[in-house]
């Protein structure tokens, strides 16, 4: 390419006014346990303030350190079972004997509203959620190795040797469902800046879009 069939500033500048604007954004962050997507989650709320994040609903206990409304919502079986019933969460699934849901109304109004939306769930929770939002920003965060999985894991000193175990067992089948997702994030110990960059750059990334992402669940029944 010759100098002057290079673009001019005036003619980027032109692309950039007329360019389709990018639409709110759906964003999916999911992995196995112990991948650390809880931190990543953390990081990004606190340097993007825009972002709105719609915590799970979880029948499970809460652990020590975790903050009602911001990591989930605690609620009871009965609870859970009677907004299941009226329809009122966007998806659900039965993990390790406890109930996960992500509330529908608070996704479909801050969508509305044009705010870009961030969802953490399991990978099962990715798959239906895959299914319903099809042009949501899918985003897998997976540790190095399984090793690193049953370090974090062993950290936390929330599990039993029996519930470990199972862990890592599903860890293990999680890390298979890659196919899933739009992107892989590799949080490798004591690296969680460089893998919040990436997510940072993938958020980045789809907000600069030619063809900006459709999406279809504000009006999905």
């Amino acid at each position: 390419m010759t100098e002057s069939d290079s673009p001019s500033s005036s003619s980027i500048e032109e692309a950039r006014i007329s360019a389709p604007s990018s639409g709110p954004l759906l964003i999916v962050l999911s992995g196995p346990s112990g991948a650390g997507k809880d931190a990543i989650l953390r990081s990004l709320k606190a340097s993007i303030p825009s972002l709105s994040h719609v915590a799970t609903l979880t029948t499970r206990p809460r652990r020590p350190g975790e903050v009602e409304g911001e990591d989930y919502h605690f609620v009871s079986p009965k609870r859970f079972q009677e907004l299941r019933e009226r329809g009122e969460l966007l998806e659900w699934a039965e993990v390790y004997g406890r109930l996960y849901g992500v509330p529908r109304e608070p996704v479909r109004k801050a969508l509305a509203e044009g705010k870009d939306v961030i969802l953490r769930v399991d990978v099962q929770g990715a798959a239906h959620l895959r299914q319903i939002a099809p042009g949501g920003v899918f985003i897998f965060i997976v540790p190095a190795s399984l090793k690193e999985v049953r370090h974090r894991l062993k950290l936390r000193r929330t599990e039993s040797a029996e519930e470990l175990k199972l862990r890592m067992e599903k860890a293990k089948l999680e890390m298979e469902s890659w196919p899933l997702f739009d992107y892989i994030v590799v949080n490798r110990e004591g690296m969680m800046e460089e893998a919040l960059a990436q997510v940072r750059a993938i958020i980045m990334a789809e907000k600069c879009r030619t063809k900006p992402r459709r999406l279809d669940l504000l009006s999905h029944d």
